[in-house]
């Protein structure tokens, strides 16, 4: 039986009494409804108590794949992953060009030659560093809850990019470490014999093995990395997770058993943020942490854990320096919260409305919230700002070398191919049509402001020269496109996991492209797994592919291009599979010099290489224009693939003010509504006592 309504009797009296007590209840529950309604009609996605609350909103596209630190290596991954985990090494934040800084070691180490040759890098662990809180910590003792890192938790880590179990993409990168490529192999090997070994603890496995030989641990917080050779790029490799230290006890605890998550969707970082929650398909929740050493320690001072109080001309006009600030400790938000938004534009309106903090441009209102390159006064009056930077990175169409009609087995015949294919692109009218000209045209593998950019010296390739392209396909031995053994069409195609409408767009204009100098291109798209195992498989031609810059040197865009990071074959980030014997040669040289005329010489040697061999078609290294609120302060991108949260701060009252003021509920519709739902009951109401007259 519904409230307020009273079982019909036969009398008058009692119907009357009755007909006016529901219509009293129905009216009083409705007009209850109907104002509490009212101020329900808005578009606020978060509780009310966040809405003064020290926390900012951010929004992600699609799911970090892993949050294991010796595997994570999308920029989507280090938006999470950089800032729970805390490195050895950092970035000055406000300094460019970039420069290292002491992060959880006390200062930046500095290479020693041995007499061997080989060379030493010491480092020293600052004291009185813990873990985050976390459940994995009762493996080493009831009731623990953290406990100190120390120098053996880096050796820990990196003995696990080795582990071929473990399957580190950039393991290959680290193999310049004394025994590092023996301690994996004799890993594999005792795991296939020895079964009781495999039962063993992961840190009980490692030791059984005596470690690897170029880590030493001298004391709880030094320690000493042995290299076989020069490499001088070992300290960017410090500033990133791939180093962090962790705990033994994550990685035992976090193995997917009883229940627990693996270590893919769960960390146990140090850094100065702490994962509060992860539903990665809708929300991640990253709270202050109370073990960072930053909050514990804020009387060290310490470079990584302390606002810059220097900084250049523009750093200070732009707000960079702000005294309430300089000079603080980190960090200075409470809360950072993340929710997925898998389309732009939503989340765009959502930023516009003040539900989030910051925000890429979408392409479509591009030209409207900046004309001209500058933003417009309609923005800029609701004190919203413009940050523009270079991003070290490029984007490029790539050719799976080890493709019979596009690759190395077709020779020369698939060279000419490469090139005339080049030849047809116009790297300036993509950037026109499909980034609102927020890019430069590429001609390299390098990007600007990275020592070995060739500025001002074209590529012969990449000018649009169709009929130069038709003379080289001639040349081919495929005139037109055309197959003479079959006298059909030459058949290629392009293969993407990009399936959204503004992709298939510009995948069709590539196609389009080459279709004026005769080629015949199919789009292929598929699920982004789908995509990967034809990689697997090494079952796929063309591609399009991007790479922004692990660190500031020319070394981390030729390494894409070295045979043994082939991806087909090591799971590298060599998705062209290019294997050129002279390259390589190359290469290794160049690695393993410091800056200078010398290594210069080297780069642009294999950037010639790479010119004429086309296993990529470099279309535009991008510029990164970032908007946001003006609550938000401290904002400079750091344009390559590293947290920059610690670093910023907030005004949530004005936030909240703007917010009320942009999103004012609209009330007369939740009235109306109430008003009619009223009526109708009275209607129903007349109409039941009149039949029962």
């Amino acid at each position: 039986m519904r409230a307020g309504v009273a079982r019909p009797r036969r009398s008058h009296a009692p119907v009357r009494a009755t007909l006016s007590t529901v219509t009293g209840n129905q009216l009083a529950i409705l007009s209850a409804l109907a104002l509490a309604a009212a101020p329900a009609c808005t578009n606020d996605p978060y509780p009310a108590r966040d809405a003064t609350g020290n926390a900012e909103f951010l929004y992600y596209p699609v799911a970090p794949k892993t949050l294991d630190p010796a595997i994570a290596y999308s920029t989507v991954d280090h938006a999470v992953t950089g800032a729970v985990y805390d490195t050895l090494l950092q970035y000055a934040y406000l300094e460019r060009p970039y420069r290292l800084i002491p992060g959880l070691a006390e200062e930046v180490p500095l290479p020693v030659v041995q007499a061997d040759g080989r060379v030493r890098y010491t480092l020293r662990l600052r004291p009185d560093l813990l873990f985050h809180e976390d459940p994995c910590f009762r493996l080493g003792g009831a009731g623990r809850r953290t406990r100190p890192i120390t120098a053996a938790d880096i050796a820990f880590q990196i003995m696990r990019l080795a582990d071929p179990a473990v399957g580190s993409p950039v393991a290959a990168n680290f193999e310049r470490i004394q025994g590092f490529a023996d301690f994996g192999r004799r890993l594999a090997e005792r795991r296939e014999r020895d079964t009781r070994f495999v039962e063993m603890r992961i840190d009980e496995q490692y030791a059984a093995l005596g470690g690897m030989s170029g880590l030493r641990v001298r004391s709880v917080h030094d320690f000493e990395i042995v290299l076989t050779r020069a490499w001088p790029q070992i300290v960017y490799w410090l500033a990133m997770e791939f180093t962090t230290p962790l705990p033994w006890e994550a990685v035992v605890w976090y193995n997917g058993k009883e229940g627990r998550p693996t270590l893919a969707e769960h960390a146990v970082g140090n850094g100065p943020f702490r994962l509060a929650r992860y539903d990665k398909q809708s929300r991640i929740v990253l709270e202050r942490s109370p073990e960072w050493y930053g909050r514990r320690h804020p009387e060290w001072h310490a470079p990584g854990a302390t606002y810059p109080s220097t900084g250049s001309a523009e750093d200070r006009a732009a707000g960079l320096l702000d005294p309430r600030y300089a000079g603080q400790p980190l960090p200075f938000l409470d809360r950072v919260e993340l929710r997925l938004e898998k389309e732009p534009m939503p989340a765009f309106t959502k930023f516009l409305q003040g539900y989030y903090d910051l925000s890429q441009i979408v392409e479509e209102q591009f030209d409207q919230i900046v004309p001209e390159g500058s933003l417009s006064p309609e923005m800029r009056q609701r004190g919203l700002d413009l940050k523009t930077t270079a991003v070290p990175a490029i984007f490029y169409v790539g050719f799976n070398m080890d493709d019979a009609v596009v690759g190395a087995p077709g020779g020369s015949r698939s060279r000419l191919l490469r090139q005339a294919m080049s030849l047809a692109i116009d790297s300036r009218e993509f950037i026109r049509v499909f980034i609102n000209d927020r890019g430069l045209p590429a001609e390299s593998p390098i990007p600007p402001g990275i020592e070995g950019h060739h500025a001002g010296l074209p590529n012969p390739f990449r000018q649009v020269d169709l009929e130069r392209a038709r003379g080289l396909l001639r040349l081919a031995g495929v005139p037109g496109g055309i197959d003479p053994a079959t006298a059909e069409p030459l058949r290629l195609t392009f293969d993407t996991y990009d399936t959204s409408a503004r992709g298939m767009v510009r995948y069709q204009w590539l196609v389009d492209s080459w279709r004026r100098i005769g080629l015949d291109v199919t789009i292929a798209a598929t699920t982004y797994n789908q995509f990967q195992d034809k990689v697997r498989r090494n079952a796929y031609q063309i591609f399009f592919w991007g790479w922004v810059a692990d660190y500031p040197d020319a070394e981390n865009f030729l390494f894409l291009l070295w045979s043994r990071m082939g991806r087909t074959a090591s799971g590298g980030p060599n998705t062209a599979n290019f294997a050129n014997a002279e390259y390589d040669t190359l290469f290794l040289q160049m690695r393993d010099r410091p800056p200078g005329p010398e290594r210069n010489a080297l780069i642009a040697r294999m950037v010639e290489i790479v010119e004429r061999e086309r296993p990529w078609i470099e279309l535009f290294y991008p510029e990164d224009y970032t908007l946001h609120h003006g609550w938000l302060r401290n904002l400079k991108p750091l344009g390559m693939s590293f947290s920059i949260l610690k670093y910023l701060a907030l005004d949530p009252e004005r936030r909240a003010e703007l917010r009320r003021e942009w999103n004012e509920p609209v009330l007369w519709p939740a009235a109306l509504t109430g008003l009619l739902v009223v009526a109708s009951v009275l209607a129903a109401a007349r109409t039941w006592w009149r039949e029962r007259q």
